[in-house]
């Protein structure tokens, strides 16, 4: 059976979708029903992928229960398969022995980013291409047997597709930008769980926010400052345009202040020719509540001040906090993580095959801690976490190749890394991987596109899962 976005647009319009996967997640309309499937005057891309019967993936589990474990939400590189939740061990001793394979009832999703819900006993991975497939987008894993996972339930939301960041809410549940409209086109939502993890919202749901959703909103990335009260989501690229046929690539270059109380937006921040800002994350500990956010067509890197009022006399300002310029322009993409202390940041420039380190101890003077000139051994890395300790990078390289149907196919080398870090200097060193070609051979490979890791000996300040 073949399914087009045309049809899936036509479903969108009427303001519902059709279940075609297995295990079909119930619509969730409440109080969405008052913005239903605005999709600008664009053409609807003839794309599809063959439905097909997802193939099983056999393991046999080990018997190890390592202290340290590293979580990765992937696909085989068939698409046929299952996609899965990868466990392996994070020991040193025993580090990248493959404790166990969760997979879930669909395949091709493209797994994309993840995310640990509050109490540690449950992880989400996000489909970016489920669309294609008619498939749910949210799939949630029982974590509570740390050597066990198995898989829980699974998804949709009604108004919105293609799943990327995700943050988890202190009362339970997620915050979740999906990046598309449920046609792939803008606007996209932010989408929020309870802590059932049921859809309850996709915001902004006031009717009176329309006008802010154009230009495109399509959020990627996503950051929550909960005692602020406020919320950042930083708008990529209209989905649809990434896919064949297409006349190019629409790139976003805004930031949006949002109000947490209300799930409103009350600012929208432009950041010159940003082509597609990816990422946006506050700086821990920060006493002004600033964020950073990256800008990938330029390769420049900002400050995002929610707090100090603009020309306008609405909340958020931005500011130039380094330029790499030429060097990492139009490397797409451009993800970070930030040490607790908020000393360092820590960037993957994917296409430069680069991870770079800047000081921003001053965030308004950072300085470059890694050398340029030193190459190193890692070939599209993307998304990236430290762990509790600060002492580890662990990069999975793999961002996106959308093959024949899409323009967007960054090189990797299907690597996760547990990359060495000095927390007093910034400096790294890469010597742990596991290479998930080799690993998932029997499959034909797989695509490691992010990670969560938990240490079960971690007794300092923080969470033992990130």
């Amino acid at each position: 059976m073949k399914i087009s976005l045309a049809c899936t647009a036509l479903f969108a319009a009427a303001g519902f979708l059709v279940n075609a996967a297995p295990n079909p997640s119930p619509q969730i309309l409440g109080s969405n029903s008052g913005i239903i499937g605005l999709l600008p005057n664009t053409p609807i891309s003839p794309v599809s992928e063959i439905l097909t019967p997802p193939l099983d993936i056999a393991f046999t589990p080990s018997t190890l229960k390592p202290k340290k474990l590293i979580y990765t939400w992937t696909g085989a590189d068939d698409r046929h398969h299952k996609d899965f939740l990868a466990t392996f061990s994070g020991d040193d001793d025993t580090f990248g022995t493959l404790i166990d394979v969760t997979t879930v009832p669909t395949s091709g999703n493209e797994p994309h980013h993840i995310g640990v819900s509050v109490d540690g006993n449950t992880i989400i991975g996000g489909g970016l291409l489920s669309l294609l497939k008619l498939q749910d987008t949210a799939y949630y894993f029982d974590i509570s047997n740390k050597w066990r996972p198995r898989f829980k339930k699974s998804n949709r939301a009604v108004l919105s597709s293609i799943v990327d960041e995700v943050r988890a809410k202190p009362d339970g549940g997620f915050f979740i930008t999906y990046m598309g409209s449920a046609a792939g086109t803008a606007p996209g939502r932010l989408v929020e769980t309870d802590k059932d993890f049921n859809i309850i919202g996709e915001h902004p749901q006031d009717l009176s926010q329309i006008d802010i959703l154009f230009p495109n909103f399509n959020p990627h990335g996503l950051a929550i400052d909960f005692e602020r009260n406020v919320i950042l989501t930083s708008d990529f690229a209209v989905p649809l345009t990434t896919l064949k046929p297409t006349t190019g690539v629409v790139y976003d270059s805004t930031v949006r202040v949002w109000d947490l109380a209300k799930r409103s937006i009350t600012n929208t921040i432009n950041l010159p020719n940003g082509g597609g800002i990816q990422d946006v994350k506050f700086i821990p500990g920060n006493k002004q509540g600033l964020a950073v956010a990256t800008a990938v067509g330029t390769g420049d890197i900002w400050i995002i001040d929610p707090h100090t009022k603009d020309a306008q006399g609405k909340p958020g300002v931005a500011t130039l906090l380094y330029a790499f310029g030429s060097e990492y322009a139009n490397k797409n993409a451009i993800y970070t993580e930030i040490s607790k202390d908020g000393k360092f940041l820590y960037l993957t420039i994917t296409s430069a095959h680069r991870v770079a380190v800047l000081d921003i101890s001053n965030p308004f003077a950072a300085k470059r801690v890694d050398d340029p000139n030193v190459p190193q051994p890692i070939v599209g890395p993307h998304y990236l976490k430290l762990t509790p300790d600060g002492k580890q990078l662990i990069i999975t390289d793999y961002f996106v190749r959308q093959g024949a149907l899409g323009v967007l196919n960054t090189a990797a080398d299907y690597k996760l890394w547990a990359i060495d870090v000095n927390p007093a200097t910034g400096a790294l060193s890469f010597k742990k991987s596991i290479d998930f070609q080799t690993t998932f051979k029997w499959i034909g490979g797989a695509r490691p596109h992010s990670s969560a890791y938990y240490d079960s000996t971690w007794k300092g300040e923080g969470d033992a899962y990130l």
